[in-house]
């Protein structure tokens, strides 16, 4: 049976849409549909903070509906630093508009993080030091504390997308040789999906790329097979554990 996967999708984000269409290439019967709204930076003041007001989000939600998806996801990480109920406010918000089970990124992957049963997360981003320290605290009152981070310092959204996998590569292996047994992507326009399998296989610990696990947690919400993707790394092995 047909899967439809609705997406809402940063507006300068330039690699969740093609690394979420390459996963599902070879899946058969399942189709990602994307809907933008404008973010440009990550930071901490009020300008930035405000690019993620529900009242901007919930059109897309609405927009993505009309194509009769399945599943809709907030695909961003605005709330590792925003706070998490702010994401399970919108989730509620989205399927009382539109019918649709809804996730984000920032849900998917503390989920993921639960699922692998992961006792020492590490986090690897692009973020600023600030922002960085932000997220570090929210997790931490959902009962994951970072055991160790990895960060670049970057503000510019469009930017992210321009850091070579090389790079990130480099950043998870610090991180894992810290003792972290789970290592997250934590941004959604870091190209970082297609390094989780072979890194998971070098270090062997879970590497979760916020797209692929995003992607994960929305196919399962909609019904779908996700060891379809299980070439993809450990977590499309492992079923989301649901509180």
């Amino acid at each position: 049976m047909r899967k439809r996967l609705g997406m809402i999708t940063p507006s300068s984000n330039s690699v969740l849409e093609p690394v979420t269409s390459t996963m599902l290439a070879g899946v058969s019967g399942v189709t990602s549909h994307f809907s933008r709204f404008r973010v440009t930076e990550i930071a901490l003041d009020a300008a930035a903070l405000s690019q993620f007001d529900a009242s901007v989000m919930l059109p897309a939600a609405d927009l993505l509906a009309d194509a009769k998806v399945d599943a809709i996801a907030w695909n961003g990480t605005s709330a590792s630093w925003l706070g998490v109920s702010r994401d399970r406010s919108l989730c509620e918000a989205i399927t009382e508009r539109t019918g649709v089970p809804a996730t984000t990124s920032t849900l998917a992957c503390i989920d993921a993080a639960r699922a692998v049963g992961a006792k020492r997360v590490g986090l690897v981003s692009p973020y600023t030091d600030d922002v960085q320290r932000r997220i570090g605290d929210v997790w931490a009152a959902e009962g994951i504390a970072p055991h160790a981070e990895r960060h670049l310092g970057l503000r510019d959204n469009f930017s992210f997308a321009e850091v070579e996998p090389s790079t990130i590569a480099d950043m998870i292996r610090a991180v894992a040789a810290e003792g972290a047994d789970a290592i997250v992507i934590l941004c959604t326009n870091l190209d970082g999906a297609a390094l989780a399998a072979p890194l998971e296989r070098e270090l062997d610990i879970a590497v979760l790329d916020s797209v692929a696990v995003t992607l994960w947690r929305t196919l399962e919400l909609a019904g779908g097979d996700i060891s379809a993707l299980a070439q993809w790394g450990r977590i499309f092995q492992t079923s989301a554990v649901i509180k």
